[in-house]
């Protein structure tokens, strides 16, 4: 009980150095509903922003907190949450408040960089190393020295690549591809991830030494719907921005529409929320912001789920789509295009059906 109490007190502490001497003149400030609108307050914003995080819930405090606590030192964080919780946001924060913050900030999707390519962009390769490359390259821990590397979806680099990351978090040095020198590195990693690394560890898939290596600090960004508080909050952060972007002024929240955005559950997280503000700003005419209830209907219809028979349909059309592709998402002949779907929309589907996508790999040839 001391113990939470002590954490409850750190968070608040937190979130007064963010708001300064500026809250108490601010929150007298606040609108309240009348019958129509939510009036909109930008001195608001101030009391509640950390490093272009914002909100003002005990949840996010905590973070903040957690952000502000292992900031200075050099250990390397892991960072899990949903997709669009603001994961890299929290990794900016992390290097902005360190000792590098004068130095580089890089990043790298290993969802999105092909496995084969991935060591060469990480560590550089040598003149001669494989076909096309006809010059040396430094890869981007080399250019990240004395900086900060953020490794997003951290779940989706192979074996062959862990190892050697294994070694720069353990010997702080590494080899370019194709060369036999070895290179000292100074990088503090940060990594993050929205998928289950330990049930990654338990099935083989992600190497138990480099998990707990990563895991030195964690720091868990809760959903959208565990901080229902901060909804408003982010909607008039993301109003002010495409206010600006669009040359409108809009002056007030329609008290609907307000009430519309904090009983959605945001699957998609802020990232969802953000994108919904930009559609409506686009369409938005007066003063006044509304968006229309339709536009997220379609999702909250989707929560009711899908009947198992229909589950199973869409896993063995994804999968059907998989083996003809052998393995391929995107461009002319993967999956998306067959199925006619988004590439982000199909990887989606199949992390949510937990469809192991690499066991498609090399049918088409036979491997």
């Amino acid at each position: 009980m001391e113990a939470q109490t002590s954490w409850l007190r750190e968070a608040a502490a937190v979130n007064r150095s963010v708001s300064s001497e500026m809250e108490d003149a601010a929150l007298a400030k606040v609108g309240t509903l009348d019958e129509e609108t939510l009036d909109l307050r930008d001195e608001i914003l101030s009391t509640s922003m950390f490093e272009e995080i914002v909100g003002s819930s005990e949840a996010i405090c905590g973070v903040t907190a957690q952000v502000m606590r292992v900031a200075p030192s050099d250990a390397t964080v892991l960072i899990t949450g949903e997709s669009g919780t603001g994961k890299e946001l929290i990794a900016r924060a992390i290097h902005k408040r360190s000792r590098r913050t004068r130095s580089v900030f890089t990043r790298m999707n290993c969802a999105v960089t092909p496995a084969s390519l991935m060591a060469a962009e990480l560590f550089g390769y040598e003149k001669g190393a494989f076909t096309g490359a006809n010059q040396r390259h430094a890869g981007r821990f080399e250019v990240a020295n004395h900086g900060t590397m953020f490794l997003d979806e951290i779940g989706e680099m192979p074996s062959e690549t862990q190892v050697a990351l294994l070694r720069v978090l353990q010997e702080r040095e590494f080899e370019r591809v194709g060369g036999t020198q070895s290179i000292p590195v100074d990088v503090r990693v940060i990594a993050a991830t929205n998928c289950d690394l330990p049930s990654a560890v338990r099935s083989g898939k992600f190497r138990m030494d480099l998990f707990y290596r990563l895991n030195v600090f964690p720091i868990h960004v809760p959903p959208l719907r565990e901080r229902p508080e901060d909804i408003l909050l982010l909607a008039k952060y993301f109003i002010g921005r495409y206010s600006a972007k669009l040359g409108k002024r809009i002056r007030r929240v329609e008290k609907r529409t307000a009430e519309i955005l904090e009983g959605y559950r945001w699957p998609g997280n802020i990232r969802e929320l953000q994108n919904v503000i930009e559609r409506a700003m686009i369409l938005c005419d007066s003063d006044t912001f509304f968006v229309e209830e339709a536009w997220l209907l379609p999702e909250a219809e989707s929560r009711v789920g899908l009947q198992p028979s229909l589950i199973n349909e869409e896993r063995e059309l994804i999968e059907a789509a998989l083996t003809e592709t052998g393995g391929r998402i995107s461009g002319l002949d993967g999956a998306a295009r067959r199925l006619g779907v988004p590439r982000t929309t199909l990887e989606y589907k199949i992390k949510s059906l937990r469809i192991d996508k690499y066991r498609f790999r090399g049918i088409l040839s036979g491997i």
